[in-house]
Parts: C-alpha cells; structure tokens; sequence
C-alpha cells in the first residue's frame, strides 16, 4: 500500500544525534508480525548516511528530501518497479525511523509513502515488499475493473467487500486466472494466503437475482455459446481430467477413486456435509474433503468433457509440501495421502480414546479379530474405513519355546511384491583366440546373483576356457572384472567382451602374460602444445587382451604377434613382406628394445631377430600406455595389468586397416531366441506376501522370528499396489532404484473364494523418475470400461484392461456390486472412439454474438 504523506518538516538535531538514534532503533526493531516497516530508495539512504558521518551541516553531502523516485514504474500511478532486491535497490526501515526521518527532511511533493507490512509466513517473517495485486470486478459490469492490493495475512472479507453492492444483497465470489476457467472461492473467511489467490488473478463478485437465481449457472467460461452448453449431456462419471502440468500422476489416482462406487456415491448424495470434522489435529479442517468432493460432483454431473482440478491440486500441496509445484510423483503415494487426508476430515471420531491392547491368549482368531476390529473403530471410524480398511492377521512363533502370538493390524491396502526371478539375461561379446574369427555375440542366462566366473562358465559351457570379462567403452577398457566379482556390477547397458586366453597366461609363474592392446591414430602433425614433440592420438576400434609369450616382448616381436593378430582383413605378408626398404624411423633408439612395462627379455637375441624388420617402414609404432590409452610409459590402475598401443600412422591406416570389417560381428543362434516376458499370476504375488519369513535379530521380536501374514477379509475395496521399484548396489556407492517390468495376470471377474472383482486401475509407463499415468476405469451406472488419459476418455474392452502398465489395482467385493442401471453405450466397440467428445449441435443466430461469463454451480 502506498500513502501520500505531508507532515511538515521539523528542525533537525544535530548530525551525530541523527545517526546514534536512526542506528539505535535499525538494531533495536526486530521483525514482528503485524509491525509497519517503509521502503527508501538506496542511494538516498546512503547519502544521508554518508551526510550524518561527516558532522558537517553545510556539507556538499546533504541529501534533501526523501525521494523513491528510482523505486516506482511510472509516476503517474507510483507502481512499484517489478524484482527490487533489497539492499541493492532499497533499504527497509521501522516506521519509528522512518517518521524521525520524514519529519527532518520531508518528502518530494506528492510522493507516496512505501509502507508495507511484516507477514508470518509458515516457514519465515518478513516484510511484505510486494503484496498480492489482484483486479475486482462485478458480474454485471465486468468491463469496470478496479485493482486492489491484499497482504497475504488479512482475511479476505476485510478487502472484497470495497464493491459498490446494494446493502443487505446476497453474493458470493468466483475468482478467475488468466484462462478461461472460473471456480468458487467459497470461504472468504480465510487469509489470502490460504485461500489460493495470487497475483494477476481477478475476483468476481456476482449477487443473486430476486427470483432466487444466480446470473451465472454454468461449468465453463466463454468455451461455447450458453446455447451449446445447456445441449451437452455426457454419461455421468466420463469426465477427463485436465493436465495442469505433469498432474497425471494425480489425474490417474483420481478416475480410479471417483470409479469407486460406494465412496462416489457417499459424496454425491451430500453424506459427507454432515461428518466434516474441522477439529482434528490430524485432519485438514475439512479442506481436502470439500475440494474432493467438488471434483467429483463435476466429473459426475454429466455437464463437462473435462474438469480442471486446480483447487483441488493447490490444496495438496498446501497440505502434502512434496506435492507443491508440478514435479512428476507417484499416483500410489499421492492415493495414500488423499485417502489418509480423507479419513481424518471425514472422521466421526471427534475425540480418539486411549485402548489398551490385549494378546490373543489362546482365544479363537474370529473373537481377536472382532475386538481389533472394534478397537480401530472406536479410533477410526468413516466412510474411508468403512469402504477401504481390512485386518492384517500377523503370528509369530518362538522356534525355542514354541510360544504364539497372534494379532490383528489394519491396512488400507496391499503393497505387494512381485516374485523376482533367480535368474538375469546378458548379452556379451566372446573374443576367441582365433586372429581370423569375428566377435560373437551371445544371449546368456546367469544366477543374479552370481559371479564373472559363473557368466565364464556359462559361456564357455564348462569346458573351463580361460576367459576375462571386460567391459569396453569408448575404445577402451573401462573396467576389468576379476572372476569374484559380483554380475550386479554390470548394468545391462554396458558393452560386455569375454577374451578368450591361453591356459598358460592365468597360471601362476606361467609362461604367458596377459597384454591389453589399445588402437590408436596418430595425426599427422605433432602435439606440440601439450610440451612435448609426440604426435597426438586417437583411439579407434575394439580393445584387445593378448596373451604373450614371456620371451617375446620386445618391440620386434610384439610387432609380428600384433599384425597377426589386429590387422583384421588385411594379408599379413602385404603389410609385413611387401613393403619398400626404408630405414625406420629412431632405428637406433628402438631397435630390439623392449617395453619397461612388460617383463625383460634377451635384448641380444631380440636384436637379432628383428635386425631386418626394423630396416622396412612400420604400419605401426607401439607404445606403453596407461588404462585410459592417453599417458605413455604408465601402468595400469592396479599396477599389475601392462596396456600398450598401435599408434597406426593414418595412412597405413587408411591402406591397410579396414576399419568397418574389423568391427563386424556375428550373432549366436542365442540371440535368434525371443526373450520371454516374465508372467506371473496376482494369486502369485498375494502367496509370497503371506510367506513365511525371518526377521532380523535386532527386531524386538527377535525371539519369535516367524511371521505369517494373511488377510482378514471385512473390507469392501481392496487396493493392491504393486513393489515395481527394487534397490541395486551399484558399484557398492550409489543405491540407485530399477523398475521391475512384469505382465500380471489379474482377473478381472472373479470366482469364489475370491469375492472381487476388479473395478479400476492406474497405470504407469516409463521410468523412475519420468513417465505417464492413466487409467481403466468401469463405470458404475452402465457397467462399461473406459480409458481415462487425462483430459481424453476413450472406450475400452475387458480384454485391453490386463497390461504390464498395471501399478494399481482396484477391486470391489461382488455382494457389495450394485448391478448397472442404464445400458451399455451403442458405440463402445469401437476402443478409440472418444468417450466424452460430443458435438453439440449448432444454433442459427449465434455467430458473432458477445460471449458471456459460464460459471460452476454449487
């Protein structure tokens, strides 16, 4: 708010006076709700600063009359400059100071005071620089609007009623954002902050007219013609449900409960009016109940395609913080949320009694379970327990004195575990010794929890190949696994190669060693930035692991062992015999030396040997290198694995290397075979709920370790949710989270001793931390499936219902069914025909007529 302030300037003290008493109450007032603080533009304040320190009343330093000039947008309407920052742009004062400053040095004429006031928000206390603007404007004259700013800790009525209304008359307000939707704003008793007004958004009051009517009686705003919405009739309940912005995770959750007969049904014939409870600690005052409640009465008022829950959405995440903004979450846990907030305002219990609990003792499961039952009603007791809440019964035996305990514990629903198999498909690359074979890939089924020696044994088929197991990225060796290490390691995208090795080089003191052989191209010009006089290189191609002979590591005969075995398609004699006679280069310098990373050998008998070879041109150099194949004369990471490298002159390279032969591979008939998808049955996964299991010894019931679990059936909706996400041990650092993708088979109509039938399920697609929810549904007047995805709803067949999209699970006990009142919609054989996408019919007259202001009734 900004007053215009014309108090006349008194005789100021002197300058140090001036600075102790406006420093004295800066240190003095604290930030306390409801105190008045002023905004004074920066530089002003600094000068007069800098005017009071110098002590000098005929300084040059002297600031003159207060001025925000710099602070407002224009000067006509004094609109605050949008994004001040404090302390860069303006300093804030108390008003105590602030009257001492005024009353010495006046204000520029006209000028408006910046007061603002100090809020208590729920997480901070702060001085309210930019309050809420919002534009007022009465139904019956909407073009007149007036702006009005509201601090977010005054209640509303203290600053809607400003219209100019017949006294005594009958209103009620509507607030509207920047889109064409209109909602109540039923509770002007509340503060702005919590009534979800913000900035930009405009209130519109409307009075009801003498016959008893409100001008306004319909869902939507200014979409069609008054005509085209009073034409258009949907089937109660097909109703999509807007995307506010990654909201279907919300959107999902909510078509499954809306399909919920007995909870839609409770709310529909106004049952929850009269068991609000706005005095638990543990509820919402009502809130959430009354905004759910408000989606459903529009979804099954068969009067909208598509209702825009963004009342509903600001009130979880006032209530549920993790919800606020418009993150992707998960529809199970905003469910659990949204029946939890349900229960607890719908709770007929106004005040929960202390229950002392009793052990079975012997007595028979149906009188325990009565009393448990009993003593959960007198605690909790609505229509949330009434349709979802169950008995868990739970025995634990002693396997030393046999002692049993039995118990009875409630649930809202099943979080279920899929059967993991025992078993993980790979697919890996086999090297085998054979210079002239290619790469095989191979499709293997290994223990998951297995070792590298039992992904070694599988491929090799028990014939004891000696193998390593390699994983390959960017051209070289990114991992070495030894045969101990666990297969959960190594993720399913990682580039897998198994070398096939020579008995001699993994035995102790053999007569081989394992060499690691990295491909690399040098330029054609030397790295001289990097301060040395060495041409640069690339890596190209696949790595290799060669076993060598001890005896042969000179450069000489690496040199022969290397072409036989890397020139790929390329006739050794053509690269080796056939070139002309040229010294080579630093012939002095390499000639029969050996690599300082490999074991020595006989330098005589190596000069010997490669004497003449040394005299041709070399397609290729080598090198010692490191793990990364970039640091000459480096060693391996565990300071035991030598690695060296090609460093192919490009165009020996370009002549002699056919590099897309070399990185050709053949398939394995393995990869021939389709991987089945892993099926199992909801029978399945309720069983191993209900194993037998040990728990830890740390657990208090450490002396009974045996816990059976099953299902006492009182419930008349069983939600079963499924464990999707598993933690994995990745590289023993970071736990990460795999979504378990697995096709269950749930029935859909069931038979004793079942009793449930199935009536709902959201599903989701993708990954853990993106994806998409929707939703099959069964319509309770009409008996027909439908496919809500978001604001679209199609038809649906029984059949499309069983998907591995399943996350949650809907399930209606049969005697509670209330058999379809209204028949099957004619057109429902057709799954992709749009459910709720009726064309109204036009009206002759209506072209260029002014659209009015539809509004939502109650």
């Amino acid at each position: 708010m900004a007053t215009t302030t014309s108090a006349a300037v008194t005789e100021p003290p002197g300058l140090e006076t001036q600075r102790k008493e406006i420093e004295s109450l800066l240190q003095e007032h604290e930030l306390r709700a409801g105190d008045t603080w002023y905004l004074v533009e920066r530089r002003w304040y600094e000068q007069w600063k800098e005017y009071v320190e110098t002590g000098d009343q005929n300084s040059s330093s002297f600031p003159g009359q207060i001025d925000n000039t710099e602070l407002f947008e224009e000067l006509d309407s004094y609109h605050l400059k949008e994004r001040l920052v404090e302390n860069e742009d303006f300093v804030l004062i108390p008003a105590e100071a602030w009257h001492k400053l005024l009353a010495w040095y006046g204000m520029v004429e006209v000028q408006p005071a910046l007061e603002r006031k100090v809020v208590d928000l729920p997480s901070l206390v702060k001085v309210e620089v930019y309050p809420v603007e919002i534009f007022l404007c009465l139904h019956s004259n909407m073009e007149n609007v007036v702006t009005a700013q509201f601090s977010l800790t005054v209640h509303l009525y203290l600053y809607i009623y400003q219209f100019d209304v017949v006294e005594g008359a009958e209103t009620r307000l509507w607030m509207k954002s920047s889109d064409t939707s209109c909602e109540r704003l039923r509770n002007v008793h509340v503060r702005v902050l919590d009534s979800c007004l913000s900035s930009g958004m405009t209130v519109i009051m409307e009075m009801r007219n003498a016959d008893g009517t409100w001008p306004s009686s319909r869902p939507q705003i200014m979409r069609n013609s008054v005509e085209e919405q009073d034409s258009y009739r949907g089937q109660p309940g097909v109703c999509g449900l807007t995307n506010l912005g990654n909201t279907c995770f919300m959107n999902s959750a909510l078509q499954c409960l809306s399909n919920t007969p007995p909870l839609t049904e409770y709310f529909l014939r106004n049952a929850y009016l009269e068991e609000l409870n706005f005095t638990n600690p543990l509820g919402m005052k009502g809130e959430i109940a009354e905004a759910y409640a408000d989606v459903i009465k529009q979804m099954w008022s068969g009067r909208h395609y598509s209702v825009v829950p963004r009342i509903f959405k600001t009130k979880v995440g006032h209530f549920a913080s993790q919800f606020l903004g418009y993150q992707q979450h998960d529809s199970q846990e905003l469910l659990s949320f949204l029946l939890d907030g349900l229960h607890e305002d719908l709770n007929r219990v106004k005040n929960k009694e202390y229950i002392e609990l009793r052990d079975a003792a012997g007595r028979p499961d149906q009188e325990v379970a009565e009393e448990a039952w009993r003593n959960h009603r007198r605690r909790n007791d609505s229509a949330i327990v009434d349709t979802f809440h169950g008995l868990f019964k739970s025995t634990l035996v002693c396997p030393e004195c046999r002692k049993v305990s039995v118990t009875f514990d409630p649930f809202c629903y099943l979080s279920v575990p899929l059967p993991v198999s025992k078993d993980r498909v790979m697919e890996v690359f086999f090297v085998s010794l054979d210079p002239v074979a290619k790469p095989v890939q191979h499709r293997l089924v290994v223990p998951k929890a297995g070792k590298v020696f039992d992904l070694c044994s599988v491929l090799s088929e028990m014939t004891k190949i000696p193998m390593v197991v390699a994983d390959v990225f960017n051209h070289r060796f990114y991992k070495l696994y030894h045969a101990d290490e666990s297969l959960s390691c190594i993720l399913d995208r990682d580039d897998i190669f198994v070398y096939e090795l020579n008995r001699g080089s993994v035995e102790e003191e053999g007569d081989e060693v394992v060499l690691a052989l990295y491909l690399r191209e040098r330029s054609h010009y030397r790295d001289y930035g990097s301060g040395s006089s060495s041409y640069g290189t690339s890596l190209f191609g696949h790595p290799l692991l060669m076993t060598v002979p001890r005896g042969q590591c000179s450069r000489d005969a690496l040199y022969h062992l290397f072409l036989q075995r890397a020139t790929g398609p390329t006739d050794s004699q053509q690269g080796a015999g056939h070139q002309q006679q040229q010294p080579c280069e630093d012939e002095e310098e390499e000639r029969g030396e050996c690599l300082p990373c490999l074991p020595q050998a006989n330098e005589r008998q190596a000069k010997r040997k490669g004497c003449e070879a040394r005299r041709r041109k070399l397609l290729f150099s080598i090198q010692a290198v490191n793990s990364n194949g970039t640091t000459e004369r480096g060693m391996g990471e565990d300071g035991t694995q030598p690695y060296v490298a090609m460093d192919w002159d490009p165009d020996m390279k370009k002549k002699y290397y056919n590099e897309n032969e070399a990185e050709k591979y053949v398939k394995h008939q393995s990869m021939e075979v389709p991987h089945q998808q892993t099926t199992v049955q909801l029978q399945e996964c309720i069983e191993l709920f209900t194993t037998v299991e040990t728990l830890e010894e740390e657990n208090p019931w450490y002396y009974c370790p045996t816990l059976v679990i099953s299902i006492y059936p009182t419930l008349s909706v069983l939600l079963c949710h499924w464990k999707l996400f598993r933690p994995l041990d990745i590289f023993h650092i970071l736990l990460r989270y795999s979504l378990i993708v697995t096709l269950i088979k749930y029935k859909i109509k069931s038979s004793p001793p079942s009793r449930y039938d199935l009536i709902a399920v959201s599903n989701h697609y993708g990954g853990l931390r993106d994806g998409h929810y929707t939703s099959y549904a069964r319509n309770k007047d009409n008996g027909q499936w439908y496919y809500f995805d978001d604001s679209k709803v199609t038809y649906a067949r029984e059949e499309q219902i069983v998907t591995n999209a399943a996350y949650l699970l809907f399930y209606h006990r049969q005697d509670k069914i209330r058999q379809p009142t209204l028949p099957a919609p004619l057109d429902s054989s057709s799954p992709t025909q749009p459910a709720n996408d009726v064309t109204s019919p036009k009206h002759d007259g209506m072209e260029g007529a002014t659209p009015c202001v539809n509004m939502e009734t109650d």
